[in-house]
């Protein structure tokens, strides 16, 4: 997904804003804010990954212990 977000992001900087009609603007203005949404979306997954191994570690650990 990330890839595609970058990919996405040069397309849109590389887009002469002053050729646009006003619909357009808005329209470009509307795609940006989508993929900054979708960027930080990404950034809460992988920190939601991380929690999750972290969870699944110390429950791994726990079943250890009692198994003992």
């Amino acid at each position: 997904m990330a890839d595609t977000i970058a990919e996405t992001v040069d397309l849109l900087y590389t887009i002469d804003q002053e050729q646009l009609t006003l619909d357009q603007q808005i329209a470009l203005g509307s795609a940006l804010a989508a993929l900054a949404q979708a960027e930080r979306l990404e950034q809460i997954n992988e920190r939601l990954r991380g929690i999750h191994q972290v969870l699944n570690t110390w429950a791994l650990r726990a079943a250890t212990a009692e198994s003992r």
